[in-house]
């Protein structure tokens, strides 16, 4: 079921333009009759264009004692291009943080969200740094923090890896206040990334809505991922999509340049 906030102009080359709803009371409406009709497991919110939209979002969430709430803070596309205004960044930290189960930024939006809570840069340049930062933002609210490792690809030592020939490993941090534990991956050379973090974050909800913990909720969603983005699609003059159906594929049939997880 689903509750449309904004719609976008793009291709794999960057966000041409976004038009928001900016009805309140149309987006109110869309989730009553989501809530009182076929009923919710888990949530997950991606683009919430406006500070107004968080609130509104945020208040219906809390009406109907949504629980599993996944939120991904989609602020930047895979392209580069701003897709959240300055002013609603305040709405994620202040509303919809506290109410979240797991909250799914990449390292630029963590480093992006951390200047705007505390006025200070963070510089993440190991997974020592990337687990530091993962704690900070648990402070905000969220029941699990997942900090997303792909900007961050590590060396064999853990370290950042500045060129491609040394990118070994992916590593996502999972933090609930008390344990880390680290989703590592193998790192893929590829431009074709387009709609990892909103498939990771719709897939860690509809685990969650199966009843898997959350830690295999996430391990799940980072296999998935994985293996779409090793199907390596190519489609477009930019950053091409992954390819969900990756897993539909007769076996004879499958793309031998990797196989998929």
């Amino acid at each position: 079921m689903t509750c449309i906030t904004a719609l976008t102009a793009q291709n794999t080359t960057g966000v041409k333009d976004i038009f928001p709803v900016t009805d309140m009371g149309f987006i109110e409406t869309a989730l009553d009759a989501v809530f009182t009709d076929v009923g919710v497991d888990a949530v997950k919110t991606g683009m919430l264009a406006s500070e107004e939209t968080i609130k509104t979002v945020t208040k219906c969430l809390r009406k109907y004692g949504a629980e599993k709430i996944v939120v991904d803070p989609v602020m930047i596309s895979t392209s580069g291009s701003p897709l959240l205004p300055d002013s609603a960044v305040a709405a994620y930290l202040h509303d919809l943080f506290p109410i979240a189960w797991i909250i799914t930024p990449n390292i630029q939006e963590a480093k992006f969200l951390h200047k705007v809570a505390s006025g200070t840069d963070f510089s993440v340049e190991s997974l020592e740094d990337a687990k530091a930062l993962a704690k900070e933002l648990f402070k905000l609210g969220p029941k699990y923090v997942l900090l997303k490792g792909g900007h961050l690809p590590l060396s064999a030592d853990y370290k950042h890896a500045t060129e491609t020939s040394a990118s070994e490993i992916v590593a996502d941090v999972l933090y609930d206040g008390q344990t880390y534990y680290i989703i590592e991956s193998k790192f893929l050379v590829t431009k074709n990334t387009h709609g990892t973090g909103c498939t990771l974050a719709s897939s860690i909800a509809s685990n969650l809505a199966k009843g898997l913990s959350v830690h295999q909720a996430i391990k799940e969603s980072v296999n998935y991922v994985h293996g779409a983005i090793a199907d390596d699609l190519d489609l477009g003059k930019g950053n091409g999509p992954i390819n969900h159906l990756h897993r539909t594929y007769i076996e004879p049939l499958r793309k031998t340049k990797e196989a998929a997880i």
